[in-house]
């Protein structure tokens, strides 16, 4: 399936970490330490200049959870349990089921980890069913706000706050003795990138487990059902092709793992509010950074990019 229009730019934002070919923000994100990766997906810095007046409303679907540190811009963000603002302070955001509305005032810098699935339960942190949709200060589930903040130099370079939160991280690792996330949940997270059209019967003997155990294990570490996951997860994969910030080369693919042309409006509108046309034609540019950075994680996972590697959206 090929894009039938450019994705649409909003022009009243100034990305500092560049954009894509199709003119798409590009946050600073990159994979964790060695040491660090079975427990943290993805680490990213983005930092964006805006009218001070200006109000960013967008929205934010991801696939796991995320700290994310908001050390400028005015944030509000229409959560499971009510709308929730935030300032110069860290939060907690658990996996999204749907689009997730968020908005943004003035100029903005945002750093974060996402976490894989599966690294709250090892880490002895919050169950992802009890999050799922929410964003709460991080002091409701692990390190207090402040403290993160605090670890976070205003001076320092977008790398150096990376390699603070790499620290806290490392640290509860320490804690519990390196406990790993389950295999299973490993080996579903593999499947999300590989074919997310995959049945959850086939998924389950994949994993070398029965169906139920898979329900199981699946719905603690990710929060939904395995079903679900993989309904997300190639909605995500079909959002990141629409906005430009996927491998091209996939886009057939992609379109194949739905039905027809009405299963996919139908999926799509139901997860991300908005059917594929309507989404090209509406700036996305908070829902594309996180989309950019998933898509080259998975590639990456996928061992179909290297780490640091040019990026085909480039």
């Amino acid at each position: 399936m090929q894009r039938k229009n450019r994705p649409a730019v909003d022009p009243a934002i100034a990305p500092q970490q560049g954009v894509t070919r199709d003119g798409q923000p590009l946050s600073y994100n990159r994979a964790p330490a060695a040491d660090l990766a079975p427990w943290v997906a993805r680490l990213y810095v983005t930092k964006v200049q805006a009218p001070a007046d200006y109000t960013l409303a967008c929205g934010l679907l991801n696939d796991t959870a995320f700290i994310r540190v908001q050390l400028a811009g005015k944030w509000r963000a229409d959560t499971a349990t009510g709308r929730v603002f935030s300032e110069n302070e860290a939060m907690f955001f658990g996996p999204q089921s749907r689009r997730m509305p968020i908005a943004v005032t003035g100029s903005f810098i945002s750093v974060g980890l996402a976490l894989r699935p599966g690294a709250c339960t090892a880490l002895g942190g919050p169950r992802m069913g009890e999050f799922l949709d929410r964003v709460v200060p991080t002091g409701a589930v692990a390190t207090p706000s402040e403290r993160i903040v605090e670890m976070l130099d205003p001076a320092g370079s977008p790398e150096d706050w990376l390699l603070a939160l790499e620290g806290m991280i490392r640290e509860q690792v320490r804690q519990v003795d390196g406990r790993l996330p389950d295999p299973v949940t490993v080996m579903f997270e593999e499947i999300t990138f590989r074919d997310p059209g995959m049945s959850v019967t086939t998924a389950a003997a994949e994993c070398g487990v029965d169906r139920r155990k898979l329900e199981r294990v699946i719905s603690r570490d990710f929060g939904m059902p395995p079903k679900q996951v993989l309904r997300r997860a190639r909605a995500l994969d079909m959002a990141s092709h629409l906005r430009g910030v996927a491998d091209r080369n996939e886009g057939d693919e992609i379109a194949l793992r739905y039905y027809d042309e009405s299963h996919l409006i139908h999926e799509f509108t139901d997860l991300l509010g908005m059917s594929p046309r309507q989404f090209v034609k509406t700036p996305q540019p908070l829902l594309t950074l996180t989309l950019e950075s998933r898509q080259a994680r998975r590639l990456e996972a996928l061992h179909r990019l290297q780490p640091g590697a040019p990026r085909p959206w480039e």
